[in-house]
């Protein structure tokens, strides 16, 4: 598994996750908000499978 998760795109993912797990786990928002778990999981691991299906990559281009 090649990361396709770049540094700007990996603190977004994790940020936003965290926030929208938050919310769910405290009652802020709905049950929807546990979908935040998904941005979490791929900013943790740099991997992103829809990236991957569409050959996309964040990461920094290598000289």
């Amino acid at each position: 598994m090649k990361t396709n998760v770049g540094g700007i795109d990996k603190i977004l993912r994790i940020v936003v996750g965290l926030a929208l797990v938050a919310a769910a786990a405290t009652g802020y928002l709905g049950v929807w908000a546990w979908i935040g778990v998904v941005p979490l999981v791929t900013g943790l691991m740099g991997w992103c499978p829809a990236y991957s299906l569409f050959g996309m990559s964040t990461c920094p281009a290598k000289k």
